[in-house]
């Protein structure tokens, strides 16, 4: 299946020119007019048109692929693919659930909260925005997931969704039958390799580890859409957690 890239140079409403480097001739950048006194009103503006990319690629046959600066953008790339008919697992390959609740986060921050959204807990106006229905809990699988707030942990643990501390799980784990949706937040590496991350978390799999993985599932799965999170882009001053993290996003791509 061929890749359609959509860039996205925003972490949430902030907009990060040097993700633009990444951008090919053949990539489609998301960038647009932000409009609103909040943040959230601002980043709402970002995903309507990444859920419009994503429907448009996902109907003409292509494989959306989305790089963007946070993991609330996972909601509208979903969206996308509801509009084109496909209802994917959905795999979570973070360091973090980002499964809190307006109830259960410590911090108040947006971007520890998608995943919640997308089950249907707590906040849903960026749900609500690219007109995303909620997904089955029990179609998300989760791994690693080693940094859980306390209130966030009790939240995974009452869901149904499958949770995987040991990436290398994975490869034992069947997800054949259905597409799947992958999505790789790279500060699920462990800093150690990965330097250039803004929520750092240590004792995270090295890189052979999600390797091995994703050239698992890359072999053995039908994966619908791909996402990434990226680095800190102003951390990154050698380029070198660019070039590990894009390498593997790059086995899943193909």
């Amino acid at each position: 299946m061929r890749n359609q890239y959509i860039l996205t140079p925003y972490f949430l409403d902030r907009h990060d020119a040097a993700l633009l480097d990444l951008a090919q001739d053949d990539w489609t950048v998301n960038e647009t007019t932000l409009q609103g006194d909040s943040e959230m009103a601002r980043t709402l503006c970002v995903h309507r048109p990444l859920a419009d990319r994503v429907a448009e690629a996902a109907k003409a046959g292509r494989r959306p692929v989305s790089v963007a600066g946070d993991c609330c953008a996972t909601i509208p790339v979903m969206a996308g693919l509801q509009r084109a008919g496909i209802q994917p697992l959905f795999l979570w390959l973070d360091a973090h659930g980002d499964f809190n609740t307006w109830d259960t986060t410590p911090s108040g921050f947006l971007g520890g909260m998608p995943l919640a959204m997308m089950v249907g807990l707590g906040e849903q106006t960026m749900v609500e925005n690219v007109r995303m229905d909620p997904i089955p809990d029990g179609d998300v699988i989760m791994s690693d997931g080693r940094d859980l707030d306390p209130g966030e942990r009790k939240l995974v643990e009452a869901s149904r969704l499958r949770h995987f501390p040991d990436v290398l799980e994975l490869l034992k784990c069947d997800l054949s039958g259905r597409p799947v949706y992958v999505h790789f937040d790279t500060d699920i590496l462990d800093p150690s390799e990965a330097p250039a991350m803004g929520y750092p978390a240590p004792g995270g799999p090295p890189s052979s580890d999600l390797e091995r993985v994703f050239r698992h599932l890359a072999d053995h799965c039908d994966i619908a859409a791909l996402s990434i999170s990226t680095w800190r882009s102003n951390m990154d001053e050698d380029g070198r957690s660019r070039s590990l993290c894009m390498s593997l996003f790059e086995i899943l791509t193909g």
